[in-house]
């Protein structure tokens, strides 16, 4: 069964001119915890003395997920994140030869000395912490790297290891795909008698973020990173409601996920973010799930699944009919149904050619515009009979 977890709190807060003040950070916890997620990253408390408060805050509730937070391969990180009474510590720190080399002055033997210090230093002031470790900028860093890394981070205590397309440079079914690499992880590790959770935790700088995440999955990677709307540094990273549909929609997964929290969720981000929903995003878009075209609409009537590969249901939504220059009949008949109107074929046929009108203007007619309309066809009608 995956885990979900979420890092809108820590990762979202790094999308350039979000923040989420301590309220209604816990705020968006409660609604979190009501869709299901099993981790919430809440915050890298050594940033600031807010962050710290906010994250011990959450942890001193009685949420059903694991709270968590973000630390530097550090004593100071890590002693900060304790004091906030954390069940959940990730501990990152860059393997790449170049990185360590330009970036950190130091060399791979030093750095795996020191990921094995945090790390057992951690453990040993709390035996129950949950502990990731991150080899930062995975999937580029020479593979031996990760893999020595993550052995001597697992034997020093950790109980996760995240790989971390941090660039968004995987590609499904390319020469750098997720699926080979986790499988090979997997392989590797096992062989040298190590046997931590993998976690995904993929960017979306081209866009493949969920797909890369999935084919992480299908490896065997038992967690996967998300945010709310994606949010996160430069593209963001993989969207919370897009992987939740595709798991339990097309691998069936049977988590006791709450799909119908996603919408107030959704809202509240949006809301206190300053970033709108797209209205063409995947389940929580408003045109998720509403049809225009009108052979589109007059077949998704008969059979929603004829347009559709989603069920809007689990999610709280249902199909809709949009009404603009591209309506025909049946979804004017839709409409007209819906709000319990009935009309003669000619005024039908004058109610959509006055929607089609509106459409053109680059407006859709709702519920309330589509009544007004229908009594304007009705006087004209009357007033044309009357003289």
């Amino acid at each position: 069964m995956v885990s979900i977890l979420d890092s809108t709190l820590r990762e979202g807060e790094q999308t350039p001119g979000v923040y989420f003040p301590e309220h209604v950070k816990l705020a968006i916890a409660r609604q979190l915890d009501r869709v299901g997620v099993s981790f919430v990253e809440a915050g890298h408390p050594h940033v600031s003395q807010e962050i710290q408060s906010a994250v011990k805050q959450l942890a001193s509730q009685s949420f059903s997920f694991r709270v968590g937070a973000h630390a530097r391969s550090l004593h100071k990180d890590v002693d900060a994140a304790l004091a906030c009474g954390v069940s959940f510590l990730g501990i990152f720190y860059c393997v790449s030869d170049e990185r360590l080399t330009h970036v950190f002055n130091t060399d791979l033997v030093s750095a795996i000395d020191q990921i094995e210090n945090v790390i057992s230093y951690a453990k040993e002031k709390d035996p129950n912490l949950m502990i990731r470790f991150t080899p930062e900028d995975t999937v580029r860093s020479a593979f031996q790297n990760v893999v020595d890394a993550s052995v001597a981070a697992v034997q020093a205590g950790a109980d996760i290891i995240s790989v971390a397309d941090t660039t968004g440079y995987m590609i499904p079914h390319s020469d750098r795909n997720m699926y080979d690499f986790i499988s090979r992880l997997k392989d590797t590790l096992n062989c040298r008698d190590v046997d931590p959770l993998i976690a995904v935790h993929c960017h979306n700088d081209c866009g493949m973020a969920a797909a890369n995440a999935i084919e992480g999955y299908r490896a065997g990677a038992q967690i996967i990173d998300t945010s709310v709307l994606g949010l996160g540094e430069r593209a963001g990273i993989v969207d919370l409601a897009t992987i939740l549909a595709v798991l339990s929609q097309s691998f069936y997964e049977t988590n006791s996920w709450q799909l119908d929290g996603l919408i107030p969720l959704y809202q509240m981000v949006s809301q206190y973010a300053e970033v709108s929903i797209p209205i063409n995003f995947p389940v929580v878009g408003e045109n998720a799930f509403k049809h225009c075209a009108g052979v589109h609409t007059h077949a998704a009537q008969m059979d929603p699944l004829h347009y559709q590969s989603l069920d809007p249901k689990p999610f709280g939504r249902k199909m809709e009919i949009s009404l603009d220059h591209m309506s025909g009949l049946s979804s004017l008949q839709f409409a007209l149904e819906k709000n319990d109107l009935e009309l003669d074929k000619e005024m039908m046929l004058a109610t959509l050619k006055k929607v089609k009108e509106v459409g053109r203007t680059g407006r859709t007619v709702d519920c309330d515009e589509l009544k007004m309309i229908v009594e304007w066809v009705r006087q004209s009608r009357e007033f044309v009979v009357s003289h």
